[in-house]
């Protein structure tokens, strides 16, 4: 628990603790990643709770269900890990997996703004959401939209056109009255 915490900006929310598990001072984690236990490949977490930071490292973890059971080095006492409860589980940006060429984190595509086929501002990416088929874009009005709709477009090759991180755009094919 000694390394100092990477800035707030550089920092990626993997997961989230929720609660404890048995005695012996495990801790209940809903993971972000895909597969579930991609979160433990990283050993040294970041945890983050409004303006509380704490440096903790993985000593273990095992998939239960639809959540990790996570053992944290040096964590021991099922009243301590209580307290982690509500904790964001972060690393650096610098420490993602590079991807492919056409590739991206979510994180990379919210704030993009969507611009359609006919060069119309539909809105900026809030957040997305996974479904069954395809992951969906949550598109929410800004300033210069087309209107104030909120937009729910699908995350597929059909729809996304270009993304260009640089100019902070993604172009796509989609018709306003969708």
């Amino acid at each position: 628990m000694s390394t100092t915490p990477a800035a707030a900006d550089e920092l990626i929310v993997l997961g989230k603790i929720f609660s404890v598990h048995g005695v012996r001072g495990e801790v209940k984690v809903y993971s972000f990643t895909d597969p579930l236990d991609n979160v433990l490949d990283y050993p040294r977490w970041t945890l983050r709770r409004d303006n509380e930071v704490k440096q903790v490292e993985v000593a273990g973890g095992r998939v239960q269900g639809k959540f990790l059971v996570v053992q944290l080095k040096g964590l021991v006492d099922r009243d301590i890990a209580r307290t982690y409860a509500g904790f964001e589980i972060c690393v650096a940006a610098s420490e993602l997996p590079e991807l492919d060429q056409d590739e991206f984190y979510w994180h990379q595509l919210e704030g993009l703004n969507v611009i359609n086929q006919d060069g119309q501002l539909l809105g900026r990416i809030d957040h997305l959401l996974e479904t069954g088929a395809n992951d969906v874009m949550v598109v929410k009005p800004c300033a210069g939209s087309l209107d104030d709709r909120e937009r729910l477009l699908p995350y597929t090759e059909q729809c996304v056109q270009s993304i260009d991180l640089e100019s902070g755009e993604m172009r796509v094919e989609w018709d306003v009255d969708f």
